[in-house]
Protein backbone atom coordinates (compact mmCIF):
# COMPACT_ATOMS: atom_id res chain seq x y z
CA UNK A 1 0.00 0.00 0.00
CA UNK A 2 1.17 3.46 -1.31
CA UNK A 3 2.64 5.71 1.82
CA UNK A 4 2.87 8.92 -0.68
CA UNK A 5 1.64 12.71 0.50
CA UNK A 6 -0.04 15.69 -1.48
CA UNK A 7 -0.47 18.99 -0.36
CA UNK A 8 -4.62 19.24 -1.35
CA UNK A 9 -6.47 21.70 -2.46
CA UNK A 10 -10.01 21.26 -2.90
CA UNK A 11 -11.08 24.40 -4.36
CA UNK A 12 -14.46 26.26 -3.47
CA UNK A 13 -17.10 24.32 -5.38
CA UNK A 14 -16.02 20.40 -3.10
CA UNK A 15 -16.72 22.52 0.27
CA UNK A 16 -19.93 23.31 -0.29
CA UNK A 17 -22.23 22.26 -3.80
CA UNK A 18 -19.85 19.14 -4.77
CA UNK A 19 -19.01 18.21 -1.12
CA UNK A 20 -19.87 14.56 -2.28
CA UNK A 21 -16.67 15.29 -4.81
CA UNK A 22 -14.60 16.22 -1.45
CA UNK A 23 -15.93 13.51 0.45
CA UNK A 24 -15.14 10.75 -2.24
CA UNK A 25 -11.80 12.36 -3.28
CA UNK A 26 -10.47 11.85 0.06
CA UNK A 27 -11.96 7.89 1.17
CA UNK A 28 -10.40 6.52 -2.10
CA UNK A 29 -7.01 8.16 -1.19
CA UNK A 30 -7.48 7.32 2.43
CA UNK A 31 -8.37 3.67 1.55
CA UNK A 32 -4.97 2.99 -0.91
CA UNK A 33 -3.28 4.60 2.02
CA UNK A 34 -2.70 8.20 -0.04
CA UNK A 35 -2.36 11.12 2.26
CA UNK A 36 -4.22 14.22 1.34
CA UNK A 37 -3.15 16.96 3.65
CA UNK A 38 -5.31 19.92 3.02
CA UNK A 39 -3.71 23.27 2.04
CA UNK A 40 -3.88 25.60 5.07
CA UNK A 41 -5.69 28.95 4.51
CA UNK A 42 -6.09 28.12 1.31
CA UNK A 43 -8.41 30.75 -0.84
CA UNK A 44 -10.26 30.68 -4.03
CA UNK A 45 -8.08 30.40 -7.22
CA UNK A 46 -9.86 33.12 -8.84
CA UNK A 47 -11.57 29.88 -10.91
CA UNK A 48 -12.84 31.54 -14.62
CA UNK A 49 -13.39 35.62 -13.53
CA UNK A 50 -10.45 36.69 -11.78
CA UNK A 51 -7.61 36.75 -14.94
CA UNK A 52 -10.41 38.88 -16.57
CA UNK A 53 -10.70 41.07 -14.24
CA UNK A 54 -6.95 41.91 -13.83
CA UNK A 55 -3.74 39.56 -14.87
CA UNK A 56 -1.84 40.17 -11.70
CA UNK A 57 -4.51 39.18 -9.91
CA UNK A 58 -5.31 35.81 -12.10
CA UNK A 59 -1.86 34.97 -10.58
CA UNK A 60 -1.44 36.47 -7.35
CA UNK A 61 -4.92 33.89 -6.39
CA UNK A 62 -3.46 30.43 -7.72
CA UNK A 63 0.00 31.30 -6.81
CA UNK A 64 -0.79 32.12 -3.03
CA UNK A 65 -1.78 28.89 -2.88
CA UNK A 66 0.99 27.44 -4.51
CA UNK A 67 3.19 29.22 -2.41
CA UNK A 68 1.57 27.62 0.62
CA UNK A 69 2.55 24.47 -0.62
CA UNK A 70 5.75 25.06 -1.20
CA UNK A 71 5.81 25.65 2.92
CA UNK A 72 4.06 22.55 3.05
CA UNK A 73 7.30 20.59 0.84
CA UNK A 74 4.61 18.65 -0.96
CA UNK A 75 3.48 18.38 -4.40
CA UNK A 76 0.14 20.09 -4.82
CA UNK A 77 -3.35 18.05 -5.79
CA UNK A 78 -6.65 19.57 -6.48
CA UNK A 79 -9.64 17.57 -8.11
CA UNK A 80 -11.32 20.55 -9.38
CA UNK A 81 -10.55 21.01 -13.18
CA UNK A 82 -10.85 24.79 -13.27
CA UNK A 83 -8.64 24.91 -10.11
CA UNK A 84 -6.45 22.89 -12.11
CA UNK A 85 -6.22 25.41 -15.29
CA UNK A 86 -5.60 28.21 -12.74
CA UNK A 87 -3.01 26.71 -10.95
CA UNK A 88 -1.44 24.87 -13.48
CA UNK A 89 -1.23 28.36 -15.94
CA UNK A 90 0.34 30.59 -12.96
CA UNK A 91 2.76 27.91 -12.50
CA UNK A 92 3.58 27.65 -15.96
CA UNK A 93 3.78 31.95 -16.63
CA UNK A 94 5.19 32.57 -13.57
CA UNK A 95 8.76 31.17 -14.71
CA UNK A 96 8.67 34.26 -16.56
CA UNK A 97 10.95 36.78 -13.88
CA UNK A 98 9.14 39.56 -14.79
CA UNK A 99 5.69 38.48 -13.88
CA UNK A 100 7.23 36.13 -10.97
CA UNK A 101 8.59 39.49 -9.29
CA UNK A 102 5.37 41.38 -9.57
CA UNK A 103 3.56 38.64 -7.72
CA UNK A 104 5.74 38.16 -5.08
CA UNK A 105 5.34 41.64 -4.55
CA UNK A 106 1.70 41.43 -4.36
CA UNK A 107 1.50 38.79 -2.03
CA UNK A 108 4.26 40.87 0.09
CA UNK A 109 6.70 38.16 0.30
CA UNK A 110 8.68 36.12 -2.05
CA UNK A 111 6.77 33.16 -4.53
CA UNK A 112 9.52 31.11 -5.76
CA UNK A 113 7.44 28.93 -8.02
CA UNK A 114 9.09 25.81 -7.47
CA UNK A 115 5.99 23.31 -6.41
CA UNK A 116 4.78 20.95 -9.03
CA UNK A 117 0.52 20.79 -9.92
CA UNK A 118 -1.48 17.73 -10.63
CA UNK A 119 -4.61 16.56 -11.16
CA UNK A 120 -6.11 14.22 -8.59
CA UNK A 121 -6.75 11.97 -11.28
CA UNK A 122 -2.83 11.85 -12.20
CA UNK A 123 -2.24 10.77 -7.89
CA UNK A 124 -3.96 7.54 -8.30
CA UNK A 125 -2.71 4.82 -10.56
CA UNK A 126 -4.76 1.71 -12.05
CA UNK A 127 -2.37 -0.42 -10.56
CA UNK A 128 -3.07 0.40 -7.29
CA UNK A 129 -7.04 0.52 -7.85
CA UNK A 130 -6.81 -2.56 -8.84
CA UNK A 131 -5.33 -4.25 -6.06
CA UNK A 132 -8.03 -2.69 -3.60
CA UNK A 133 -11.06 -3.67 -5.82
CA UNK A 134 -13.30 -5.16 -3.06
CA UNK A 135 -16.69 -4.86 -5.29
CA UNK A 136 -15.83 -4.96 -9.35
CA UNK A 137 -17.79 -2.68 -11.61
CA UNK A 138 -19.26 -5.46 -13.64
CA UNK A 139 -21.26 -5.17 -16.08
CA UNK A 140 -21.40 -1.27 -15.66
CA UNK A 141 -21.07 0.72 -19.13
CA UNK A 142 -19.32 4.05 -18.22
CA UNK A 143 -19.29 6.99 -20.30
CA UNK A 144 -15.88 9.28 -18.76
CA UNK A 145 -16.02 12.84 -19.64
CA UNK A 146 -13.60 14.99 -19.59
CA UNK A 147 -14.62 18.61 -20.11
CA UNK A 148 -13.32 20.70 -22.02
CA UNK A 149 -10.48 22.38 -19.26
CA UNK A 150 -9.40 19.61 -17.73
CA UNK A 151 -6.75 18.80 -20.47
CA UNK A 152 -6.30 21.90 -22.60
CA UNK A 153 -4.31 23.72 -23.41
CA UNK A 154 -1.33 20.38 -23.72
CA UNK A 155 1.41 22.34 -23.43
CA UNK A 156 0.39 24.19 -19.88
CA UNK A 157 -1.80 21.39 -18.62
CA UNK A 158 1.24 18.61 -19.76
CA UNK A 159 -1.39 15.82 -18.43
CA UNK A 160 -3.15 13.18 -20.50
CA UNK A 161 -4.13 13.58 -24.37
CA UNK A 162 -6.15 16.52 -25.63
CA UNK A 163 -8.39 15.00 -27.91
CA UNK A 164 -9.00 11.12 -26.39
CA UNK A 165 -7.46 11.35 -22.79
CA UNK A 166 -7.69 8.13 -21.03
CA UNK A 167 -6.99 8.69 -17.46
CA UNK A 168 -10.03 8.08 -15.97
CA UNK A 169 -10.30 5.31 -18.57
CA UNK A 170 -8.43 3.34 -17.48
CA UNK A 171 -8.91 3.91 -13.76
CA UNK A 172 -12.29 2.72 -14.17
CA UNK A 173 -11.61 0.12 -16.24
CA UNK A 174 -8.93 -1.28 -13.32
CA UNK A 175 -12.30 -0.74 -11.31
CA UNK A 176 -13.69 -3.95 -13.29
CA UNK A 177 -16.37 -1.37 -15.38
CA UNK A 178 -16.77 -0.68 -19.49
CA UNK A 179 -15.62 2.47 -20.98
CA UNK A 180 -17.11 3.60 -23.93
CA UNK A 181 -15.51 4.65 -26.74
CA UNK A 182 -16.99 7.87 -28.01
CA UNK A 183 -16.31 11.27 -29.35
CA UNK A 184 -17.84 13.98 -26.93
CA UNK A 185 -14.86 12.89 -24.11
CA UNK A 186 -13.71 16.78 -24.02
CA UNK A 187 -16.60 18.40 -25.63
CA UNK A 188 -17.79 21.33 -23.73
CA UNK A 189 -21.27 21.58 -21.72
CA UNK A 190 -21.71 25.36 -21.40
CA UNK A 191 -19.80 25.74 -18.18
CA UNK A 192 -21.23 29.15 -16.90
CA UNK A 193 -23.54 30.13 -19.39
CA UNK A 194 -25.96 27.80 -17.18
CA UNK A 195 -27.07 31.23 -15.58
CA UNK A 196 -27.19 33.61 -18.23
CA UNK A 197 -27.78 31.43 -21.46
CA UNK A 198 -29.50 27.99 -20.26
CA UNK A 199 -30.97 27.43 -23.78
CA UNK A 200 -26.96 27.05 -24.53
CA UNK A 201 -26.46 24.55 -21.94
CA UNK A 202 -29.28 22.79 -22.48
CA UNK A 203 -28.27 22.26 -26.55
CA UNK A 204 -24.88 21.17 -25.64
CA UNK A 205 -25.28 19.04 -22.67
CA UNK A 206 -27.93 17.64 -24.26
CA UNK A 207 -25.71 16.51 -27.21
CA UNK A 208 -23.25 15.20 -24.62
CA UNK A 209 -25.66 13.38 -23.23
CA UNK A 210 -27.38 11.78 -26.29
CA UNK A 211 -24.34 10.54 -27.38
CA UNK A 212 -23.40 8.72 -23.93
CA UNK A 213 -26.80 7.07 -24.28
CA UNK A 214 -26.53 6.50 -28.06
CA UNK A 215 -22.95 4.29 -26.93
CA UNK A 216 -25.48 2.56 -24.93
CA UNK A 217 -23.35 3.86 -21.52
CA UNK A 218 -25.13 3.36 -18.53
CA UNK A 219 -23.99 6.38 -16.66
CA UNK A 220 -21.66 9.48 -17.06
CA UNK A 221 -18.09 9.58 -15.05
CA UNK A 222 -17.16 13.96 -14.40
CA UNK A 223 -14.33 14.71 -12.90
CA UNK A 224 -15.49 18.83 -13.03
CA UNK A 225 -18.05 20.18 -10.44
CA UNK A 226 -19.89 22.52 -12.95
CA UNK A 227 -19.97 19.64 -15.94
CA UNK A 228 -21.41 17.35 -13.02
CA UNK A 229 -23.72 20.26 -12.56
CA UNK A 230 -25.05 21.15 -15.87
CA UNK A 231 -25.52 17.47 -16.75
CA UNK A 232 -26.80 15.86 -13.73
CA UNK A 233 -29.15 19.27 -12.56
CA UNK A 234 -30.77 20.41 -16.36
CA UNK A 235 -32.03 16.92 -17.11
CA UNK A 236 -35.31 17.87 -17.05
CA UNK A 237 -35.03 20.58 -19.36
CA UNK A 238 -32.49 18.89 -21.73
CA UNK A 239 -34.91 16.03 -22.06
CA UNK A 240 -37.63 18.70 -22.84
CA UNK A 241 -35.41 19.79 -25.73
CA UNK A 242 -34.11 16.27 -26.69
CA UNK A 243 -38.01 15.04 -27.17
CA UNK A 244 -37.14 12.16 -24.63
CA UNK A 245 -36.36 11.00 -21.45
CA UNK A 246 -32.49 11.25 -20.63
CA UNK A 247 -32.58 9.45 -16.71
CA UNK A 248 -28.60 9.39 -17.14
CA UNK A 249 -26.63 9.20 -13.64
CA UNK A 250 -23.56 11.47 -13.64
CA UNK A 251 -21.46 10.49 -11.46
CA UNK A 252 -18.41 11.60 -10.10
CA UNK A 253 -15.77 8.66 -10.66
CA UNK A 254 -13.91 8.86 -7.33
CA UNK A 255 -17.68 8.02 -6.53
CA UNK A 256 -16.97 5.00 -8.30
CA UNK A 257 -14.18 3.86 -7.39
CA UNK A 258 -15.07 4.33 -4.00
CA UNK A 259 -18.11 1.50 -4.57
CA UNK A 260 -15.64 -0.45 -6.40
CA UNK A 261 -13.39 0.15 -3.03
CA UNK A 262 -15.93 -1.22 -1.06
CA UNK A 263 -17.51 1.61 0.13
CA UNK A 264 -21.45 2.14 -0.17
CA UNK A 265 -23.57 4.61 -2.13
CA UNK A 266 -24.38 6.61 1.42
CA UNK A 267 -20.93 6.86 2.17
CA UNK A 268 -20.19 8.22 -1.45
CA UNK A 269 -23.01 10.49 -1.08
CA UNK A 270 -24.67 9.42 -4.11
CA UNK A 271 -28.29 10.75 -3.16
CA UNK A 272 -26.90 14.60 -3.04
CA UNK A 273 -26.92 13.95 -6.90
CA UNK A 274 -30.07 14.81 -8.72
CA UNK A 275 -30.92 11.86 -11.27
CA UNK A 276 -30.38 8.73 -8.83
CA UNK A 277 -27.77 6.63 -9.65
CA UNK A 278 -28.37 3.76 -6.89
CA UNK A 279 -31.25 2.17 -8.86
CA UNK A 280 -28.45 1.01 -11.44
CA UNK A 281 -26.01 0.42 -9.15
CA UNK A 282 -28.70 -2.61 -7.29
CA UNK A 283 -29.22 -3.36 -11.10
CA UNK A 284 -25.73 -4.70 -11.25
CA UNK A 285 -25.76 -5.74 -8.14
CA UNK A 286 -23.30 -3.03 -6.94
CA UNK A 287 -26.06 -1.98 -3.95
CA UNK A 288 -27.97 -3.83 -1.23
CA UNK A 289 -31.62 -4.26 -2.97
CA UNK A 290 -32.16 -3.68 1.21
CA UNK A 291 -32.42 -0.33 2.63
CA UNK A 292 -28.53 0.19 1.82
CA UNK A 293 -28.00 3.86 -0.17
Amino acid sequence: MSTRSYAYYPGCSLHASAAEYDVSTRLVHQRLGIELREVPDWTCCGASSAHRASRLLGYALPAHNLRLAEEMGLPLATPCPACFSRLKFASHDLHDPKRRAAVSEALGGEFRNTVEVLPILATLSPEEVAGAVQKPLRGLKVACYYGCVFVRPGKVTNFDDEENPQSMDRLLQAAGAETIDWAFKTECCGASLSVPRPEVVHRLAGRILAAAKRHGADCVAVACPLCQANLDQRQGAISAQLGERVDMPVIYYTQLLGIALGYSPREMMMERLFVDPVPLLRAKALASSAGER
